[in-house]
């Protein structure tokens, strides 16, 4: 069951879109959505985020008793009822195939918005199901999606971080206690267990990181490309494209944790590496933003980053603009980037038309068309050709390890052999033209 709160600073269209948004991570979770509720408040309600009457129908829906304390409540009369209902506004969403009066299985109620731990505890004992809020549900899905050791690691910081001052309202603190004393004893013990135990794990996460930071570091004078963008804007189908590599594709928000680096295919000299990252969605909890800045600075130390969004979401642009935020947040905003409109196949001919019309400069792609791979490929190459200077040079036969190099570091563009040695027209950045022209200069 979904619950949300409209609050006065979201308009209708942007409230529907992140509660479709919240369905759909709730369905990552493997959870099928019975239906919702919602209400147009100033703010959260303290107690219990709905205000009582709205709570009394979330409660007749999971088969709650729509009470937070402790005691039952005394049965309502029909007048006080009425009252409540009218005071909280919002119609109620009756669950997909349930019938009036008839209550649904609810195995868990999520709420769009962050909640406090108290506000979780009342929900919970008034709708008598386990209650995550949204930053809980996306904690939930990484600590499902994560693979790598270090992914492991930092969703596991994230997820100790959310648990910690939860404690306190969890059930199963309340059996262990026995008289007040004993209760808060046991409770501060598990505190500084997860205390411990996340300093641990940090310790763990700082030396994975500085094995990745010898591999980044191996990697300095490569040529790379980050691929950003929203959680499945299509980043892993792309990259599958460009590198030819069997990389981890879902229709699922998430679906991809762990930075994955491989190189263009059909590869070019030198190389271009193209890495793929950790997708971003609003409401980032700012734990998990932390827990993978290591991932993140995949994007930071990039030559080139490519945004990639799905042109078929009507609400690609407030998603481009989330993760233009995360971007500034980690320093990687000063990156030359490019906009790439992906799912261009979802499109219209003439949606297709207007957004080359209104963004010329992006570029408009399908994942599964292979023409539309074939020219991404040449436009990536052409990223970091567009910045190379051309030189002439006669390489003497004795120093032919030079030709050898040309090759490597750049574009050789004509080869003629003469009697003194090889004269090479040759491409490439300005810093790799300058040290084959010291490594050519005549000894004075």
């Amino acid at each position: 069951m979904l619950v949300a709160v409209q609050l006065p600073d979201m308009d209708g269209p942007s409230f529907q879109s992140s509660l479709d948004e919240l369905e759909r991570l709730v369905s990552t979770l493997g959870y099928r959505t019975v239906g919702r509720v919602t209400q147009s408040r100033a703010s959260l309600a303290p107690g219990a985020v709905l205000g009582e009457g709205k709570l009394l129908e979330l409660a007749a829906l999971t088969g709650g008793s729509g009470h937070t304390g402790t005691t039952v409540p005394r049965t309502l009369d029909k007048a006080r009822l009425r009252r409540l209902e009218e005071e909280d506004e919002g119609p109620e969403e009756r669950p997909e195939g349930e019938e009036e009066g008839q209550v649904a299985q609810v195995e868990l109620v999520a709420v769009d918005h962050e909640i406090s731990p108290s506000q979780a505890r009342n929900l919970e004992r008034a709708t008598g199901a386990p209650v995550l809020d949204r930053t809980g549900v996306i904690i939930e899905i990484f600590h499902h999606h994560a693979r790598s050791r270090e992914a492991r690691l930092q969703v596991e910081i994230a997820r100790l971080a959310y648990t910690a001052p939860r404690l306190r309202e969890s059930p199963t603190g309340k059996e262990r206690q026995r008289g007040r004393g004993a209760g808060e004893a046991a409770l501060e013990l598990d505190r500084r267990k997860i205390r411990d135990r996340i300093a641990e794990l940090r310790e763990e996460l700082a030396a994975a990181q500085a094995m990745h930071s010898v591999r980044r570091a191996h990697r300095q004078d490569a040529r790379r490309v980050a691929l950003v963008g929203y959680t499945n804007a299509g980043k892993s189908s792309l990259m599958r494209a460009l590198t030819g590599s069997e990389v981890y594709v879902e229709d699922k928000l998430f679906a991809t944790l762990d930075t994955t680096v491989r190189a263009l295919h059909p590869e070019v000299k030198p190389r271009i590496l193209v890495s793929d990252t950790v997708g971003f969605i609003k409401k980032l909890p700012h734990d998990l933003v932390a827990s993978f800045k290591s991932t993140l600075d995949e994007a930071l130390e990039a030559s080139h980053l490519l945004h990639v969004v799905d042109a078929s979401d009507p609400g690609w642009p407030a998603q481009l603009q989330v993760t233009r935020d995360v971007l500034a947040e980690i320093g990687a905003d000063a990156v030359p980037t490019t906009l790439v409109l992906n799912k261009s196949d979802r499109l219209t001919d003439e949606a297709r038309r207007a957004l080359s019309a209104e963004f010329p400069e992006a570029w408009l792609v399908s994942a599964k068309d292979p023409e539309d791979i074939a020219a991404l490929r040449l436009r990536i190459v052409g990223l970091f050709e567009r910045a190379y200077v051309e030189r002439t040079f006669l390489v003497p036969y004795s120093a032919q390890r030079l030709v050898a190099e040309m090759h490597e570091q750049g574009r050789v563009l004509h080869e003629e052999y003469g009697e003194d040695g090889v004269t090479v027209r040759w491409s490439a950045t300005a810093p790799a033209v300058a040290r084959m022209e010291a490594a050519l200069r005549p000894e004075s």
